[in-house]
């Protein structure tokens, strides 16, 4: 059953209609965050203080123009390689190159002209005249998330951010494909999109009048939630983890008789690239981790996803795809510290003990009879 009564659903439309849709909303459709309709394209939740402080020295075009739904920028990737996915402004790149120092590099791709020559305008003095840096750090190409630029290696970032941007591409799965291929192994890709709780119906994604704002606003690419797992599990990124989820508001009221009761999310993923490590299930390998508390602004706890928030010093049982994302390769092992390998394997993972947390520590953490588990 739909969310919307049963129309008769006009064409669907083509790949190069809808790229060319959402590059003229962006391009020139838009002035500012202020023009549009709905909550999708602006950020939720307060940034970390350490980012707010970057994002206060930010040139005010670049601020302007942002039209992010989440904040998908980690703490600790000083010296590390970061792809943005449809950079736009340059605002994540701009904070990125802050938070990855003058050893560290970013690349911005974007395919729409205005936004690119915005980026590109301030990255000279930003990382000169305000960071201090010798050379700029900052990159921009022109290019599709779909298909990147020739200069995108195999295997040669270390973290891909992307935000707000990969519902507005009408071939997700290339999208994913391509992060798979430029990440390194033991990288992940760490992005905020938005989704919806249901596959929403031709005649909506299509409406004649509104079409021009569902696409531009990501509500006509928002994927199915399990579909996107589904396409995720198939790149290679076996275990998708969610670390934040925010509803979106439809604010305009033809929209919303439009999409009737179908809701959207903001959420936050992550996807790490740990090919023939990760499995499909959590299994117990009776590993456990302890985080030794060095990232920048995570002092005394680091939260991997919705349910793993890591006390600093307090052992802390994990499966063996935690293991994984948190030792080995992976660009976070040198922040935590794990014990035990996969040489005897005690069964799927018990999770009874302890429930999600919900942004800290949660009672069952305060038990001193087992060490807080959950996967």
């Amino acid at each position: 059953m739909s969310c919307c009564p049963t129309k008769e659903a006009p064409a669907a439309k083509s790949v190069n209609e809808i790229t060319k849709q959402v590059e003229e909303y962006y391009g020139k459709v838009l002035g500012t965050a202020s023009d549009l309709k709905t909550t999708a394209c602006s950020a939720t939740a307060r940034p970390h203080r350490l980012i707010v402080d970057i994002i206060k020295k930010l040139p005010d075009q670049v601020n302007d123009k942002f039209f992010g739904c989440g904040c998908p920028l980690p703490l600790g990737i000083e010296g590390l390689s970061v792809l943005d996915l449809g950079s736009g402004s340059g605002r994540d790149c701009y904070v990125c190159a802050a938070l990855v120092g003058e050893s560290g590099k970013v690349t911005g791709i974007d395919m729409t002209p205005e936004q690119l020559a915005l980026a590109r305008e301030h990255a000279e003095t930003f990382t000169k005249d305000v960071l201090g840096y010798k050379k700029c750090n900052m990159e921009y190409l022109h290019g599709y998330i779909e298909k990147f630029p020739e200069a995108i290696q195999d295997g040669s970032y270390d973290l891909i951010i992307s935000n707000c941007v990969v519902n507005l591409s009408p071939d997700k799965p290339s999208v994913l494909r391509e992060a798979y291929r430029a990440l390194k192994e033991g990288g992940e890709m760490y992005f905020s999109d938005l989704y919806c709780d249901r596959r929403l119906p031709q005649h909506v994604k299509n409406h004649e009048k509104l079409g021009e704002v569902l696409w531009g606003e990501g509500l006509s690419g928002a994927l199915y939630i399990n579909d996107f797992h589904r396409e995720a599990h198939k790149v290679g990124f076996t275990d998708p983890r969610e670390l934040t989820r925010d509803e979106v508001k439809v604010l305009d009221p033809e929209l919303q008789a439009l999409v009737g009761n179908a809701k959207f999310y903001s959420i936050m993923y992550r996807l790490f690239k740990l090919p023939g490590v990760l499995e499909t299930r959590c299994e117990d390998y009776g590993q456990f981790a302890v985080y030794k508390g060095t990232i920048p602004g995570h002092q005394h706890s680091y939260k991997l996803d919705d349910h793993h928030v890591l006390v600093t010093g307090k052992p802390f049982l994990v499966c063996g795809n935690t293991a994984a994302m948190l030792g080995g390769k992976s660009w976070l092992a040198k922040h935590f510290t794990v014990t035990g390998d996969r040489s005897v394997h005690y069964g799927m993972f018990d999770t009874k003990f302890s429930p999600p947390a919900a942004g800290g520590v949660s009672s069952a953490a305060s038990s001193r009879a087992k060490p807080k588990s959950r996967c």
